[in-house]
Order: structure tokens, then sequence, then C-alpha cells
């Protein structure tokens, strides 16, 4: 994507949640390749730290921040928008992920799960819409799990479909003010919070429902979200895309 999309297509100033590691991490790469001014914002304080020595001398602010906190999004957004000018684009990759089945699935660990994909993502949406310039581009990581009912993933599965149907309504009431909101749903990528947690025979039997035969990387989900920030993608608005490697249209993990 950085090679293939001209540096004038994706510009501005574009805030990554979770953007201290994984797909998160490998966005805020690629977005500095592209001459993007960036701000991260992640719950881990070591991330944080290793991204300020990584970065140091590039357009990039990161803050440690709790995206199930109203006030604390609402302050580092100010700082940012301060530093940086005003949110162009937004990237919600901040996510946690519990791999178990449903029975063993406390309702503390339901809300948890929900609170921090759901509810997160949508506190930074709603800032960032107080906080954007002219027109600003939404990408929401959604999962392929949200969309098929796969084993373990009834907390995980349940809040990613909610981040599908919410960024569509979401791309419904706010599309006339510029604002473009799209998905962007990962099957088994490898550094992913869900992905951490697959045992081998899990990885094996993820591996054989997915048609390319393999866990994707970070960076190939990064490509899809570049794509949808950019201007290449002016008319794109509600939609999901899943970088899955074709496991959502043919394959689905059922019970052990």
């Amino acid at each position: 994507m950085s090679q293939g999309l001209a540096a004038h297509r994706l510009a501005g100033h574009v805030v990554v949640t979770g953007g201290a590691s994984g797909i998160g991490e490998a966005t805020v790469l690629m977005l500095i390749d592209e001459g993007v001014t960036v701000t991260i914002l992640d719950a881990s304080e070591e991330g944080v730290a290793r991204c300020e020595d990584r970065l140091e001398g590039e357009d990039v602010l990161a803050l440690v921040c709790d995206v199930t906190d109203e006030e604390e999004v609402a302050e580092c957004l100010s700082q940012a928008v301060s530093q940086f000018g005003p949110v162009t684009g937004l990237v919600n990759c901040a996510s946690i992920a519990r791999n178990m089945a449903a029975e063993k699935t406390s309702a503390e660990i339901f809300r948890q799960v929900l609170d921090v994909n759901l509810t997160g993502s949508f506190i930074t949406c709603r800032a960032c819409l107080d906080q954007m310039g002219d027109t600003l581009a939404i990408v929401n990581l959604a999962s392929v799990s949200g969309q098929r009912a796969n084993w373990g993933q009834v907390a995980t599965g349940a809040s990613k479909a909610g981040i599908i149907l919410m960024s569509q309504v979401l791309a419904n009431e706010w599309g006339a003010s510029g604002v473009r909101v799209n998905v962007v749903a990962p099957g088994a990528i490898d550094a992913h919070p869900s992905a951490a947690q697959h045992a081998l025979d899990e990885r094996r039997l993820w591996t054989a429902h997915t048609p390319l035969k393999r866990y994707g990387r970070t960076e190939e989900v990064a490509n899809a979200i570049l794509f949808l920030l950019s201007s290449a993608a002016s008319y794109i608005n509600g939609q999901v895309l899943a970088v899955d490697g074709g496991f959502a249209s043919s394959g689905i993990v059922a019970g052990r």
C-alpha cells in the first residue's frame, strides 16, 4: 500500500488506538511511511514508551490512554489536536480477546470485552467527530468472528459483531457531515490478540479452514486500513472488508 498509493492521496492527522502493537503498530508504521502525522493511543505504558523510543524524530505523539474512559480520551485528543491539528482519520485497533467456551465465560469477562472493544470504539469515534477537520475517515477493526460463529468467541464475536453494526449506523448518520466509517474484519492474523491465544492444534484448525492455508500478516491488514483511509476510497462508506484469506466465505471453526 505504501508503494501503491501516492502520498498525496493519504495525508493529515490520523489517530490510531492500540497503535503500540500488532495491527495497530503495523498501521502506524505504514502511515509514517506515507508522511502522515500520527497520534497513538494505547493502554500499555510499556508499549507507548517503546513507540516513543522507536519513532523518535517522527511526527508522532504516543499517549497512554484507556479508550473506555471518555474524559481521558477527550483529554488525549485535545492534546493531539493542539500539537498536530484537526483529526482527519481514526483507526480503532484497541482490542482484547478471550478465547474460551461460552459456559466458562463469566458475565464479568463478557462485559470487559464489550467495554473495551465495542464501547471503547464508540467513545473514540464520538470524540474524533468533535475534533475532526473538513472530513473524517474512520476504520474500525472487527473480526471474522463478528461475522461467523466460531468456537470460543462468544464475547469477542459479540463485541466485533456490534462494531460492524455500530459502524454502519455511524456511516448512515454521519455521512452527510463528511465522515466515512468502514470496517476491516481480520481473520487469523499473527500478532493479533486472538491469534496469540491459539495453541498449535487450534492454529492447524484455523489454517485448514482458510483457503490460503496460512495466517495473515499484520501489514496485510494495515494495507486494507490505509486504503479505506485514503482518497482512493472516497466513495466507500459503511462497508466491511474481510482480510482473512477467504475464511469468512468458506470456513467455520466449530466445536472441539
